[in-house]
């Protein structure tokens, strides 16, 4: 991978008045974008700003190819054989909602997490419960931070209608045995929603590979706009979801006391649609299909292991588990001893222009569980480098030793 050349196609990252570009390590919360991206968003509104299944304009035909183009392309970037199975929703939070609570859950049905889930997962099923009665089964990491498949085992049940787990940490950047979690659950007859918000930025997915009912991703992760989630729901899947919204676009029509459903995926894109996000996020689709996702995960991989091998060496630093840095991809989250990680993120932030992200990361029962009161977390991307790596190094190793 050409850094250099990939670093020049990102606005902020290009010298300024002088002034030289921000060490942006939060990519796990949200991407840089490419100028291909930015453009695609402004054309739309210079050029086609219209609304796409609507009118039968000329404007609003070019929109509704646009984004069927893209749909198309986000089956092939996650694996899909159907475009059908691709509906863009306005977040990954969204989509993940749509299946917890369309999913057709109802008292003693019992669904599987893991002690890690962002609060996207955990939230929506803590008022599952008090909404429906249904029953959470929590698998515990091993000490090492790792997916315990034998806990796993253990807590299906005939019960089990929902498995609902985030593929990659936010917090850790481990990635649980996806199939194995996907086989054990399909041979007690409960469907697997994934949280591949972490994973789709630099890992290659093949859901039909992978057998899962549903998947969601974030297209701000991934290099694309705001405001626009991905969700893939197998066909024989998708007619068992209910939407979580209602309204103009979603149905074939409506009487004053009757309305018809539209099939899947429009049936989950009820209102006005993101259309310069949709298009967004096919440009960025498309850059990462131009980089390669294997050349972006060594790459990540690749940073992680200098910055893990020189922060290990730093006394007061503690990284959180696992402490392979080849399974934890882009991420690494630490703390330094007697330091509150907000203040380590406004030091960096304001002494060296280093941009990472400090507390709990929409993670709370994650670290309350575990009595630790947040973390520093610096995650890496594809137009990272290692002088980066070695200024953050250097940055907490000045810290440690003065504070």
């Amino acid at each position: 991978m050409d850094t250099v050349e990939i670093r020049k196609d990102f606005p902020i990252l290009s010298e300024r008045q002088g002034r030289k570009p921000p060490i942006y390590l939060d990519n796990a919360c949200q991407t840089l974008r490419p100028r291909c991206v930015i453009d695609a968003i402004s054309e739309y509104y210079e050029s086609t700003p219209a609304c796409a299944g609507r009118s039968s304009h000329r404007l609003a035909t070019e929109v509704s190819l646009k984004c069927d183009e893209v749909r198309a392309d986000a089956a092939r970037f996650l694996g899909a054989a159907d475009p059908a199975e691709i509906a863009f929703l306005k977040n990954a939070t969204e989509g993940l909602n749509t299946v917890i609570f369309g999913s057709g859950l109802a008292s003693g049905d019992e669904v599987v997490t893991t002690d890690y889930e962002h609060n996207s997962v955990h939230i929506p099923l803590l008022r599952a419960a008090e909404m429906y009665g249904i029953r959470r089964r929590i698998v515990r990491s091993s000490s090492d931070g790792k997916f315990d498949l034998e806990a796993f085992e253990e807590a299906l049940s005939d019960r089990t209608r929902l498995v609902a787990m985030c593929l990659t940490s936010n917090v850790t950047g481990y990635t649980l045995p996806a199939r194995e979690v996907v086989e054990m659950a399909h041979s007690r007859g409960a469907r697997v929603l994934f949280d591949a918000a972490q994973t789709a930025p630099s890992m290659r997915i093949d859901v039909e590979s992978l057998d899962v009912d549903y998947l969601v991703a974030s297209a701000h992760k991934m290099l694309g706009p705001s405001g626009l989630g991905i969700m893939y729901a197998k066909n024989e899947s998708s007619c068992c979801l209910t939407p979580l919204a209602y309204g103009g676009h979603g149905v074939t029509g409506a009487t004053l006391d009757s309305f018809e459903l539209l099939p899947p995926p429009e049936r989950f894109e009820a209102g006005l649609q993101n259309y310069s996000g949709i298009i967004g996020a096919g440009a960025a689709i498309r850059y990462l299909g131009r980089v390669g996702l294997d050349a972006v995960r060594e790459h990540e991989v690749a940073l992680n292991r200098r910055m893990t091998r020189a922060l290990r060496g730093i006394d007061g630093v503690r990284i959180l588990p696992p402490s392979d840095p080849n399974l934890r991809g882009g991420i690494l989250s630490f703390n330094i001893k007697e330091m509150v990680p907000h203040d380590v993120a406004m030091i960096l932030d304001n002494s060296r222009d280093i941009m990472v992200r400090a507390g709990m990361h929409c993670c709370h029962s994650l670290f309350e569980s575990r009595g630790v009161d947040g973390a520093v977390r610096a995650s890496l991307y594809i137009y990272n480098t290692t002088e980066e790596v070695d200024e953050l190094v250097q940055a907490v190793e000045d810290m440690s030793q003065k504070f």
